[in-house]
Parts: structure tokens; sequence; C-alpha cells
């Protein structure tokens, strides 16, 4: 690897991040907002599944009553 300068690599960084694409202001709101409704659809999954597990060992064990 060739040795480069801290001024080369202050410019080599800035053309860099001249091409990142940024994503926009309601990109960025849509983005969040996918993510929390498919946090809160994976936590109701994950509660059901526990509570179907945690029921079905329970009649297995014979705790439930």
């Amino acid at each position: 690897m060739a040795k480069v300068t801290p001024a080369q690599f202050v410019r080599q960084v800035r053309q860099e991040v001249a091409k990142v694409s940024w994503p926009s202001r309601k990109e960025t709101g849509i983005g969040t907002l996918m993510v929390f409704i498919m946090v809160f659809l994976a936590a109701g999954f994950f509660f059901i599944v526990d509570l179907a597990l945690s029921w079905g060992v329970q009649m297995v064990l014979g705790l439930g009553g």
C-alpha cells in the first residue's frame, strides 16, 4: 500500500463523502416507521409463541392448575 499524507487522506475522504447518496427527510421517516412496525409485530409474535409454549409445558408437566 502506498503511503498517504494526512492532507491527501482528508481530500480522499471528502471525495468519497461527496459520492454518498443521503436519504431525504421523508425517506428517513418512512424507514424509521417501518422499523418500529416490524419491531412491534415481532414482539407480538414472540409474545404469543411464548404464551403457547408456556401453556404447553404447563399441561405436559401437570402444573396447569
